[in-house]
Formats: structure tokens, sequence, C-alpha cells
């Protein structure tokens, strides 16, 4: 079964995420930042991902810990539920439009993390995010996954473009976690 839980606490955050990769899209979010919660929401829903995100930081500071923290361990439980990538497709896309907004993301579960993100906001926050972390996010999150993430958004209105993000790359790492075959997808033999 590809499902893990993981826990981290520091002095500014106390995150506990589980995560079933071929789970029905169930989840439960309470990260103390309400709209985080609800793009975390989507990006289980349009996955298709069981998971659920507990965490506790220092939000009277501002959003910046408990968003990155979510990010790195995110990225943990999901490189610890792919394994050791045998059969999964590893390269995959997704095109999501939101009204006006349209993300465009491609993903690699290579093994090796990099991050290319092509996206400019309007607003310095959507609802009590702060739309700098979302970039953040998604760098922590490739980061220990060990995934390579491309994306690029377009669009007028923040809300719409910042939710097509989540949704496109929920969809593209379902898509590339997903098996296939019964090999390793390198010409190394290991990812």
């Amino acid at each position: 079964m590809r499902k893990k839980k993981l826990k981290r606490k520091t002095s500014e955050t106390d995150i506990q995420i589980s995560l079933n990769l071929d789970g029905e899209g169930k989840n439960e979010i309470d990260t103390g930042v309400e709209f985080f919660d609800h793009m975390l929401e989507s990006f289980a829903r349009h996955g298709f991902f069981d998971l659920t995100v507990q965490a506790k930081g220092d939000v009277e500071v501002d959003d910046h810990h408990t968003v990155e923290d979510v990010g790195l361990v995110l990225g943990d439980v999901f490189k610890e539920a792919v394994g050791n990538k045998k059969g999964i497709k590893r390269i995959a896309h997704a095109i999501v439009p939101m009204d006006e907004a349209l993300s465009t993301i491609a993903v690699d579960v290579s093994g090796r993390s990099y991050c290319i993100l092509h996206m400019e906001f309007n607003n310095p926050q959507v609802g009590d995010l702060s739309t700098e972390n979302v970039s953040h996010f998604i760098k922590s999150f490739a980061q220990n996954a060990g995934v390579n993430i491309n994306a690029r958004l377009e669009g007028e209105n923040d809300h719409h473009k910042i939710e097509a993000l989540f949704k496109s790359l929920a969809r593209a790492l379902k898509d590339a976690v997903s098996v296939e075959h019964d090999i390793i997808p390198s010409t190394k033999g290991i990812l």
C-alpha cells in the first residue's frame, strides 16, 4: 500500500500528515491558514489522494513557517509513499483552467528536486495566505519529495490562479505516480 504518515515538530510548527496515493480524495485539513486549507483540500480531491494534515504553527507571526513546513513534510510523506518508484509512469503534466486563469505544470518524480515557477500575483494575500508563500510551498514540497516541477500561471484573479495551480499539481502528480508497468522508469535502473 502506498500510504504513509509522518510527524515533524519544531519550535515554530507541529505537523502531522498522512497520505494515501491510491485514495479517493478524502481529506481532513487544518493548518490554521484557511485559504491554504482550501487549496490542500483541492489538491487532495483533484489528485484522488486521501490526505490528512494537522498543523499548529506560529500564525500569529505570519503564515510563512506553517506553509513552508507543511510543504516540507508533505514532500517527505509523498516520497516515502511512492517508495522505490517501480512501475510508476514518472513523468506527467496537467493543464487546468479556472475561469480566466490557466495553470500548466509538468512533473518528473525522478528523485531529483528542481523547481521552475513562472507566476506573478496582483495582491500580497488571498484570504489569510501570503501569495509569496505559494511558490515557497511548491519549492519546499519539490525539495523534499525529490520531484522536478515546472509550472506556469496565467490569469488575473489570484484566487483562481492559485487554485488552478494546486489542481494541476495534484493531477500531474497523480498521473506521474500511476503504475503502468513493473520496471524502474530510468536508464540507470534506479531513481
